[in-house]
């Protein structure tokens, strides 16, 4: 004779199983959400992209300098945001459409991932008493200095 209890008995996971297996899975999505850890990966990303955004400036200035022997007008010993290109006005900003006219140079003036204000891009232009130009992205994240000077 079979046992009634092998004859009845249905396939299928118990409650406590289910739950074990499902505390695993949170364990382990929390070890790699830990491990990628997206705030530090975004904060490097953007640095990245304050760095090239940077070198695609002072390279711009430096193509115009080689072209008419001299830096544009508009850049001081002082170190001050740039303005946008689109920006109708510049007060108290850096204005460097001559490097985005017939984009010769540039096509537009590159903007800072988050950190870019309302007529500003977020980066800053400076000159020093010999010539040497400064770009500094203030706004860099994690501790980091983004600068060059040539």
């Amino acid at each position: 004779m079979k046992s009634t209890y092998h004859q009845n008995k249905k396939g299928g996971f118990t409650l406590i199983e289910i739950l074990l297996v499902v505390a695993a899975i949170a364990i382990l999505a929390g070890i790699v959400i830990l491990a990628i850890n997206p705030g530090k990966q975004l904060g490097d990303t953007r640095n990245a992209q304050r760095s090239a955004d940077v070198n695609t400036i002072l390279n711009a200035v430096y193509q115009y300098v080689i072209d008419n022997g001299s830096t544009p007008s508009s850049i001081t010993t002082t170190q001050t945001e740039i303005c946008q290109t689109s920006s109708s006005t510049c007060t108290g900003l850096i204005d460097l459409s001559v490097l985005t006219d017939n984009e010769e140079y540039l096509v537009a003036i590159p903007a800072d991932p988050i950190g870019a204000s309302t007529d500003g891009v977020g980066y800053e232009i400076s000159s020093s008493a010999n010539g040497r130009i400064t770009v500094v992205a203030p706004d860099a994240e994690q501790g980091a200095t983004i600068s060059v000077t040539r």
